[in-house]
C-alpha cells in the first residue's frame, strides 16, 4: 500500500476548502473564488469539519483494536463516535443522523437498534477512507469493516454499499490502479456484491427494514449505488465539465451521491489535484464532503507530494493525521 498520507491529508484539505462553501449556492461561490473554486488554505490552523473528525475516529478505533474483527471493532468504533459526539470541537454543523445515532448508542445495547435505519446520509461514507487505506486487509474484511462503521449510524443499505465502494476507491488507487480504470472496477464490484449480505459484520440489521430477506435488503443498496455510478459515467462521456458538478451527479447529501460527485470531480482531471479540490468545493451541495472524498481519491493516487508542502503544517489535526498515516505505512499485513 502506498500514498496513505496523501489520501488522508487530501481528505482533510478538501474538507477545509469545502467548509466555507458548504451552504452557499454555486453563483455565490464563483463570485467569491472564481470558476475553479477555492484553492488556497486559510487560517492557522485551517479548520476542517466533522468529516475529518469522524474519519480520524474510525482510523483511531482501528488502531486501538487488538484485532480487526467485528467483536473487537464495534465497541471501539462506538466509543470513538461517542467521544466525538461530546467533544467541544464537535461544533462544525455535524450531521443530524450521526448525532441521533450517537445518542442512542450511548444507552448501550445492540448497535443495530441504535442506528438510524432509514438514513443513507453521506455521513456513512465521508469517514470510511482509513478502512480502504489499511494495508493488507483482505477483500472480505475491508468490505465488512467499511459497512460496519457506516451501519453504526446509518442503517440504510445504500449507505453500506456506498461506504464499501468509497473505501475500495481509495484502496485501489493507493495500490496503483489507473484512474481511467476506477469507475469500471467499482461498477463490477457493485454487480458482484449485489446480494452479498455480510451477516458476520451486520448481524440482524436487515430486520430493521421492510425487506423480505437479507439479500433483498442489501440488493437495494447496491442497485442505488450502481445507478449513481452510471450517472458518473454518463456525465464524463458528455464531456461538458463546466459549471456546478452537482447538476451532473447529485448534491452529495446522500451517500451514493457523495461518492458519485466526488468521483466525477476527481475523474475529470485526476492529474490536477488542486483542480480536483477546487471543483469539489465549488459545488452547490455538500461541498465539504464532496471535496474531502475527491481529495482522498487524488491523494491516494498521487501521494503526499501532490499537495503544497506548507499545507501539512497548516491543517487542523495534522498531528493525528500524521500519526495515523505513519501507523498505516508501518502496519503489517493482516487477513
Amino acid at each position: 500500500m502506498r500514498n496513505v498520507a496523501g489520501s488522508l491529508f487530501g481528505l482533510a484539505y478538501g474538507d477545509a476548502l469545502g467548509k466555507p462553501t458548504e451552504f452557499q449556492d454555486y453563483a455565490t461561490i464563483v463570485a467569491t473564488y472564481g470558476a475553479g473554486g477555492p484553492r488556497r488554505m486559510t487560517g492557522t490552523p485551517a479548520l476542517v469539519t466533522d468529516d475529518t473528525q469522524m474519519a480520524l475516529a474510525v482510523g483511531e478505533a482501528m488502531l486501538a483494536a487488538p484485532e480487526l474483527t467485528p467483536a473487537a471493532l464495534e465497541p471501539r468504533l462506538r466509543q470513538a463516535f461517542l467521544d466525538w459526539a461530546v467533544s467541544p470541537d464537535n461544533n462544525r454543523a455535524p450531521g443530524t443522523t450521526c448525532l441521533r445515532a450517537c445518542a442512542a448508542l450511548s444507552h448501550g445495547g445492540p448497535w443495530q437498534q441504535a442506528t438510524v435505519a432509514g438514513s443513507k446520509g453521506c455521513g456513512a461514507n465521508m469517514r470510511v477512507t482509513p478502512v480502504g487505506l489499511h494495508p493488507g486487509l483482505d477483500d472480505d474484511r475491508c468490505a465488512g469493516l467499511a459497512q460496519l462503521q457506516a451501519g453504526l449510524t446509518h442503517g440504510h443499505p445504500t449507505g453500506l454499499a456506498a461506504s464499501e465502494l468509497t473505501a475500495y476507491a481509495c484502496r485501489w488507487l493507493a495500490g496503483g490502479l489507473e484512474p481511467g480504470d476506477l469507475l469500471g472496477a467499482l461498477r463490477e464490484r457493485a454487480d458482484s456484491q449485489r446480494e452479498v449480505y455480510r451477516s458476520e459484520w451486520l448481524g440482524d440489521l436487515w430486520e430493521r427494514s421492510d425487506a423480505a430477506s437479507p439479500e433483498a435488503f442489501i440488493a437495494r443498496g447496491w442497485d442505488e449505488t450502481a445507478a449513481a455510478l452510471d450517472r458518473v459515467g454518463a456525465a464524463l462521456a458528455a464531456g461538458a465539465f463546466e459549471g456546478d458538478p452537482c447538476l451532473a451527479t447529485g448534491a452529495g447529501w446522500i451517500a451514493e451521491e457523495a461518492l458519485a460527485t466526488a468521483l466525477y470531480c476527481y475523474l475529470i482531471s485526476p492529474d490536477e489535484p488542486l483542480a480536483v479540490l477546487g471543483r469539489g468545493a465549488a459545488s452547490s451541495g455538500d461541498s465539504d464532503s464532496i471535496a474531502c472524498l475527491a481529495g482522498a481519491f487524488a491523494g491516494a493516487a498521487l501521494g503526499l507530494e501532490a499537495w503544497p508542502a506548507a499545507w501539512r503544517e497548516q491543517i487542523e489535526y495534522a498531528d493525528r493525521l500524521t500519526r495515523l498515516a505513519d501507523a498505516w505505512d508501518g502496519a503489517r499485513p493482516v487477513g
